[in-house]
């Protein structure tokens, strides 16, 4: 570290570590909701450096190295333990901490009385502190190292209520199927090595443009982080984890979903952005992936029913936007939309958790309605961040999401790979968001209340602790957009801000007219989503649904498309079969059937420890007695001879 004030943003990840440790080793000590404060400055802390870093960044082509430590210095690896702050790392610093913060205050109230607080807190500051890790990392293995810390954070808080058998099997589901992913990260760093010679990411960047355009070293380095980055953002097919996810305390899923884990993956692609830039098949493989994710995580939102799952799918899908835009070459866009998500989407869970905690822990949409006259605060930020989401015109998912439709429908780098029929899907996707919002909306807070007598007693506006993390969220939810305004007619200041740490990307944009029609067609498909959302639910009270909704195909949505059926028996049913079959060998055979053996072996045993007492006397003795033996022997053959 330096007098640079960017430098000191290189403290943030020890803040969080720091509080993960006071909370760890003496949380048990302290009253609530000292935790909970402890572990809320420090995160408020690492946003204060990371905001003032950002702030006093300027004009700077290149970013600034805070080297740490050497690390591994033998022949052909050198590698140092370091932080790169640049403009792409400083804008997820500000990410992870800003919407870290609103949430850690938010669980202040939320955890309120609960037995495991000061663990809560404890893991919520590691979590925040291995994801900073990941954005700052100057090199694919410490990348890797927070990359495996936010894994490790999301199995000890998605399991966080661990005596009810369902909340640990949700962490340990997760974590196996990121280790998949997993897989693909360490394959592509050794591939990374083999061909650059270097793990450090600036070096690895800057040789690729030494490559031939589509090289086939640089296709297969890209798809596999593509790997890594499904398994962590949740994409096809290793998407299943993320649903069972909301085993864990609302405000956990609101940092999942919105500051740390899910957005790893986007990270990755936007950090190797000139290596994907010089590969138009992984691109290709990356933007599919993610276009072919929205659209199902979408309609499979439609038919869910719990309050929280039905925002897991839609993070799911929104996931798939921001694939599309990064593997279009858009990387800017990716970046922007996970800003803007991070707050609507910070939002919206916090609002779910609001609704948990004033209805005593209620979480079907079907037993709710009616809540905006018993908690309006909840409600009116719970609009605005589903009309965010829904891509309704000057609110923050309005600008990305348009950007990333705008820069699909122009790419040069996917025309040969279908970047039509990929805004095609795009903007069904699109419709499919407003609608399904929609629905979460209505079902939840208009109309009706369908409230059991229990839950009518219990209703109540959430504490103030609760409530001002909603509305600040709510307020970036509208002005944060306001940064990526569409450069064809305004100024635009995150594009040219993250281009030195990305990567360039030539784009053929249609004439001005063409780009507000298409402005125009985005805000049509919004507004048809919402409109179909309010017919079936407000004016025809969910009857359509009520036609449709035994059907087979509602059912297929309903089960996840299948997919947990389809792992289940081609994965999970056989491992447990040969499990079995092992157990029983262990317990019949080994067990059981050697008892007789087991039993001869320890007469043996004991018979053999007679002659190991440890007196040497006895051991001459021995020794003596196999002479006269061996003598004996010898004189009885010789006279028979």
């Amino acid at each position: 570290m330096t007098g640079d004030p960017v430098s000191w943003a290189a403290l943030a990840p020890f803040l969080a570590l720091f509080g993960a440790l006071v909370n760890g080793l003496f949380g048990a000590r302290l009253r609530e909701p000292l935790p909970g404060i402890v572990a809320s400055a420090v995160v408020a802390a690492a946003f204060v450096l990371s905001l003032v870093a950002f702030l006093t960044f300027g004009e700077r082509d290149a970013g600034v190295h805070v080297l740490l430590w050497d690390f591994m210095p033998v022949a052909g690896l050198d590698l140092v333990v370091g932080f790169q702050l640049d403009q792409l790392s400083l804008l997820m610093m500000l990410i992870v901490t800003g919407v870290g913060t609103a949430i850690h205050v938010y669980s202040i109230g939320y955890m309120h009385g609960d037995e495991g607080y000061a663990r809560y807190f404890a893991a919520l500051n590691l979590f925040i502190a291995a994801m900073l890790v990941l954005v700052m990392a100057d090199s694919f293995p410490l990348l890797f190292v927070g990359w495996e810390g936010v894994g490790v954070c999301s199995f000890l808080l998605i399991g966080f209520w661990y005596r009810q058998k369902q909340n640990p099997d949700a962490a340990r589901k997760a974590f196996i199927v990121n280790r998949i992913g997993d897989a693909g990260f360490l394959v592509a760093m050794f591939l990374i090595y083999r061909t650059f010679g270097t793990l450090t990411i600036a070096e690895v960047n800057e040789a690729v443009g030494g490559f031939a355009f589509g090289a086939a070293a640089l296709t297969a380095i890209g798809v596999l982080l593509m790997v890594a980055a499904a398994g962590k953002s949740a994409q096809l097919p290793l998407h299943v984890w993320l649903p069972d996810a909301m085993a864990g305390p609302t405000p956990v899923s609101a940092l999942i979903h919105a500051a740390t884990m899910v957005t790893a993956g986007v990270y990755l692609i936007a950090r190797s952005a000139p290596l994907f830039a010089q590969s138009p098949d992984a691109s290709a493989v990356v933007a599919w992936v993610g276009a072919l994710t929205a659209l199902l995580a979408a309609a499979v939102a439609f038919a869910q029913t719990d309050i929280k799952r039905i925002l897991a799918y839609s993070t799911i899908s929104q996931l798939g936007f921001m694939f599309v835009a990064v593997g279009v070459g858009a990387y800017w866009v990716g970046i922007f939309h996970v800003l803007t998500h991070a707050c609507f989407k910070g939002l919206l869970f916090l609002a779910s958790g609001s609704v948990i905690h004033g209805l005593g822990g209620e979480q079907d949409v079907r037993r709710m309605g009616g809540l905006r006259r018993f908690m309006p605060l909840t409600a009116g930020t719970a609009l605005i961040g589903t009309l965010a989401i829904a891509g309704v015109p000057l609110l923050a998912g309005f600008f990305s999401k348009d950007a990333i439709l705008l820069a699909t429908f122009s790419s040069t780098l996917l025309a040969d790979h279908g970047a039509l029929v990929l805004y095609a899907l795009l903007l069904f996707s699109a419709t499919l968001t407003a609608a399904y919002m929609g629905r979460w909306y209505l079902l939840v807070f208009e109309g009706e209340p369908r409230l059991s007598a229990e839950a009518r007693e219990r209703v109540h506006e959430s504490p103030r602790v609760m409530t001002v993390p909603l509305a600040l969220l709510a307020v970036a939810s509208v002005l944060v957009g306001y940064v990526g305004l569409p450069s064809f007619a305004f100024p635009n200041w995150i594009e040219p801000w993250l281009l030195p740490a990305t990567a360039t990307v030539p784009f053929d944009y249609p004439p001005l007219w063409a780009e507000w029609l298409l402005i125009g067609v985005a805000v049509l498909a919004a507004a048809v989503g919402l409109a179909l959302a309010w017919w079936v639910y407000m004016v025809q009270r969910g009857v359509p649904v009520t036609r449709v909704g035994s059907g087979a195909f509602a059912g297929f949505l309903r089960a996840g498309a299948g997919f947990d059926t389809l792992y289940q028996r081609a994965a999970v049913g056989p491992a447990e079969g040969v499990s079995s079959g092992l157990a029983l060998l262990d317990r019949d055979v080994l067990d059981r059937g050697l008892a007789a053996s087991v039993t001869t072996t320890g007469w043996l045993a004991r018979l053999v420890m007679l002659w190991q007492s440890g007196y040497v006397r006895n051991y001459a003795l021995a020794m003596m007695a196999g002479a006269v033996i061996l003598i004996l022997v010898v004189v009885l053959v010789g006279v028979r001879a």
